[in-house]
């Protein structure tokens, strides 16, 4: 709530000023409002009531950022340097495409960073009522400045901060900002203490709220980015994506590669120069090595498998709007969920109805009618129409086809009503309103007054009244029992009523009661002052009301323990609500308020979050603390919401995850995934499917990184042996074994089936290496023996048939033996000669497709001449056959060796428990 400019002292905590400071320090009276020189003047000092966007990069910019990338530079030197000095053309082009083609990629997997912002704005465009220059105005929102006065009624969407100046039965709807479940009642009177918490400021407005019942009349305290909203928009801006385990993994071992790769390359061009060969041929060997030493498929593979996971995540509900957050959906260690609108379905409910003397349990959820009012067994039953006339007549809500119009609470009541079989609509056209007394915190009650006959056919004027039990306890004096007999209020009886409103409070309940008044048509003035007559009442019931939790919330938060996750709930509501939805649904640990969080430093919180299991009365910057917490712990933190206060820590989360049907739009721009059915469930599927996917990106990337060591392996080798001169594979034919057989190869590989036990064991560390040492090594050997198998085969044929036939012979061979490791790396144990190797229909399409590519590279004319290949004969092909078969023979020992060491383990990532 900041009306000053940001070089300005801190602007006083308006919830603390009562009215008449408030209006001194904004320099306005109520009934004139702003003149115009003064309206003129504070638009030029605080700017338009709108929220600022970042300042887009320019799309230049953001298309040379991409060639920061080693990996592009490389390319683009290798591309440059082919078609100057060595001036092949060819050559050159495709590999400064492939750059193009990257940095393309990288440009539509970036997440748009003022699209929150956009948002925000969007949200803007609404009208107000403005007392200006002593007449009243409609106005655009954007035309308010601070100290401008704004009237607002039921249906209005507050357009600015602002500190009440009056109110007559206001209430609010802040669950956006604050996660409060129910609507707030405001008023004007001055809140104590300077530090109260967001949601407990009741004598302040905030924009973009809803008012949802009364009138009031407002001072305007911020407008723009000094909003709360706006405050929430400055730290969409500043907050930046979060970068995915997988990325990190991925940037640290393409650089380790580069830097290998970069000393055998120094090495290789050192050799070739210290035995004089030619200048030109010691380049183009160190293009080749170049683009081979390099995971030049790498961007466009691991696009294709998370694509590929991103649509079997839409089929299951559930919408990644970044590709490489969907594999952080299974490391997710920690989530953080918001309890109104994700854990719960954020329509209010009675669940229990008592009675004097009777409990009922009420069944059914939310705005649907279906459900009815269950009494214990051994209770007689009695009528209830004259409990439930209340719930039906002392209210404004419309429920239709599960939709509601008006107060939650109110419309929770009226569903309660048409359980008990009271038609609320027919009720209201029978008994039409005489007066009302309408609702306001400072009594905490509404009554309606209409014409019916009592019980022994008498006319009457019947106030129904429904309100906070303690209040409408002080003006009782009577019970009304079963029998319809009205009963004196005494000691014991006053004790059993305020011992059944604990009962149902402890149940983390919202507590509604009713009663009645019966008055003479002939005495009744509905111009009288109707509240003081509300005395002498007679107690009617008593209403259990909640925000249910999801029917599949409880369900999925027990798989989700399964699985090692551990859940949170993040709530504006009160503690011991929160605790108790918390405790229905298995959340384990112990509440705590937003005051108490925001008490520990971060020491204490990362000694005690452990034990933390609800955090009750929270704001944005606590949600967002709580997100980095988790994550200086180690954890991979999933953060889910639907409301514009849940965005930042959306945006500052591993995986933000909005609700798509009840979400705010800033909730579903700022977060990285979005449930099309608001289903916590959908969230447990959605990790599943990530573990998949990630154990299919570990077994690619296993094979992506022996073929690499194989190409290392070979060019070096070459070198220091001198083989074809140095130069195994010519910069076209590396490319061609890329694109082809290993593209091919790694997508059969990144989607393949998923293991039994993958929802049974605990999240991967968020610092566990995608490859272990002793994978590195293995890899390291299996590289070994692609670069020697393939340099044996260069060398002899060489001297049998000549350069062009060897190059052509070892591109063969290079690409059958990464045919023939992929099929090995599918199981570190299990032998690839069993039925489960050939399970898999995807897989065996893609191994057709490399050898379809094998095939055509060495017999298809158009592709001789680019790859300067030649036919080959049957021997020839029996020879390069038998040569790619070593890798087999090579990982079969190796797998008959585990099994003697371990019990078999059926279909398991190689990946991931490769020693």
């Amino acid at each position: 709530m900041v009306t000053l400019s940001a070089a300005e002292p801190e602007a006083p905590p308006f919830h603390a000023l009562s009215v008449k400071d408030t209006l001194a320090v904004e320099h306005v009276e109520p009934q004139a409002g702003l003149s115009a020189g003064e309206v003129s003047a504070r638009r030029e000092a605080y700017g338009p009531n709108r929220l600022v966007e970042t300042r887009k990069e320019a799309w230049w910019r953001a298309f040379i950022r991409q060639y920061k990338d080693p990996m592009q530079l490389v390319l683009l030197c290798a591309g440059l340097g082919s078609l100057y000095p060595l001036q092949q053309y060819g050559t050159g082009v495709l590999l400064l495409l492939l750059t193009l083609f990257n940095a393309a990629l990288g440009l539509h997997q970036e997440g748009k960073a003022a699209a929150a912002v956009s948002a925000l704005q969007q949200m803007m465009i609404v009208k107000a009522r403005v007392r200006r220059d002593g007449h009243l105005a409609e106005l655009t929102a954007e035309d308010l400045v601070p100290g401008d006065v704004v009237l607002v009624e039921a249906g209005d969407l507050v357009p600015a901060d602002g500190r009440l100046v009056r109110s007559t039965g206001l209430e609010i709807d802040e669950s956006a900002l604050t996660g409060e479940s129910v609507p707030v009642a405001k008023d004007a009177d001055t809140v104590a203490g300077r530090n109260a918490a967001l949601g407990d400021r009741i004598d302040m407005v905030y924009m973009n709220t809803n008012v949802t019942r009364g009138t009031g009349e407002l001072v305007v305290t911020a407008t723009g980015m000094a909003t709360e909203v706006g405050h929430i928009s400055g730290m969409l801006q500043t907050q930046q994506d979060a970068q995915t385990p997988l990325t990190r993994q991925l940037s640290r071992l393409t650089n380790q590669i580069l830097v290998i790769a970069g000393v055998a390359l120094a090495l290789s061009i050192g050799l070739n120069l210290a035995r004089g060969n030619a200048f030109d041929v010691v380049f183009l060997a160190a293009i080749a090595f170049a683009v081979s030493a390099i995971p030049t498929g790498l961007p466009a593979v691991v696009t294709t498998i998370l694509s590929m996971g991103t649509q079997l995540l839409a089929r299951s509900n559930a919408i990644v709007k970044r590709l490489r957050s969907t594999e952080t959906l299974g490391s997710t260690s920690a989530v953080n969920s918001d309890k109104t609108g994700t854990l719960t379905l954020n329509q209010m409910t009675a669940v229990e109805l008592a009675i004097p003397g009777r409990r009922y349990i009420v069944s059914g959820s939310g705005y649907r009618t279906d459900g009815d009012i269950r009494h214990s067994a051994g209770q007689p039953d009695v009528p209830l129409e004259p409990f439930l006339l209340p719930m039906a007549l002392a209210g404004d809500a419309v429920v239709r086809d599960g939709e509601l119009i008006g107060d939650p609470t109110e419309g929770a009541l009226v569903v309660l009503a048409e359980k008990g079989h009271v038609d609320v609509v027919s009720t209201r056209e029978r008994y039409p309103r005489l007066a009302e007394v309408p609702f306001d915190a400072a009594y905490k009650l509404m009554a309606t007054f209409h014409r019916m006959t009592d019980e022994v056919g008498n006319d009457v004027v019947r106030a129904y009244v429904k309100g906070a039990p303690d209040q409408l306890l002080a003006r009782a004096s009577t019970f009304l029992y079963p029998g319809l007999d009205p009963t004196p209020l005494d000691d014991e009886l006053r004790g059993r009523y305020l011992a059944e409103n604990e009962r149902l409070a402890a149940q983390g309940l919202r507590v509604m009661a009713t009663a009645r008044k019966d008055f003479a048509p002939a005495t009744f003035d509905r111009q009288a002052a109707l509240l003081e007559t509300l005395d002498g009442l007679t107690l009617l019931a008593m209403v259990g009301i909640v925000d249910p939790p999801r029917p599949q919330a409880k369900a999925a938060i027990a798989t989700a323990k399964t699985a090692g996750m551990r859940v949170r709930m993040i709530t504006g509501d009160h503690a011991v609500t929160a605790a108790a939805i918390a405790s229905q649904l298995g959340i384990d640990g112990r509440a705590i308020t937003g005051a108490e969080f925001a008490a520990m430093d971060d020491d204490q919180l990362s000694r005690e979050i452990d034990e933390v299991g609800v955090i009750a009365r929270v704001t944005p910057e606590h949600k967002v603390r709580l997100v980095e917490i988790l994550q200086r712990k180690g954890h991979i933190v999933a953060m889910t919401g639907d409301g514009v206060n849940d965005a930042p820590a959306l945006k500052r989360a591993d995986i933000g995850i909005a609700m798509g049907i009840t979400g705010t739009e800033v909730s579903k721009e700022a977060a990285a995934m979005i449930l099309t059915d608001d289903d916590f469930a959908t969230i447990v599927k959605a990790v599943e499917i990530g573990r998949a996917l990630y154990d299919n990106l570990k077994r690619y990337v296993f094979f992506q990184m022996g073929a690499l060591v194989g190409f290392i392996a070979t060019f070096l080798g070459a070198s220091l042996l001198n083989i074809a001169s140095g130069v195994p594979f010519l910069p076209l034919q590396t490319l061609w074994v890329n694109f082809t057989t290993q593209v091919f190869q790694a997508v059969g590989l990144g989607s393949g089936k998923q293991d039994a036990d993958i929802m049974r064991r605990p999240p991967r560390r968020a610092d566990e290496p995608l490859l272990s040492t002793r994978a590195l090594l293995w890899l390291a050997a299996v590289g070994l023996v692609l670069g020697a198998v393939t340099l044996a085969v260069i060398a002899w044929a060489g001297r049998a048939y000549g350069m062009d036939v060897a190059r052509t012979m070892g591109l063969t061979t290079f690409s059958i033996l990464n045919l023939f490791l992929s099929f090995t790396v599918r199981s570190d144990t299990r032998s690839m000669f069993t039925l489960e190797t050939f399970d898999d229909r995807r897989f065996l399409i893609t191994s057709g497709m490399s050898v379809i590519a094998i095939v055509i590279a060495t017999e298809l004319g158009l592709l001789q001449r680019m790859l300067h290949t030649v036919s080959l004969s049957l021997t020839q092909w029996s020879v390069c056959l038998a040569a790619g078969a070593t890798v087999i023979v090579v990982t079969e020992l190796r797998k008959l060796l585990l099994r003697r060491r371990v019990a078999p383990t059926g279909i398991t990532p190689t990946a991931e428990r490769t020693p």
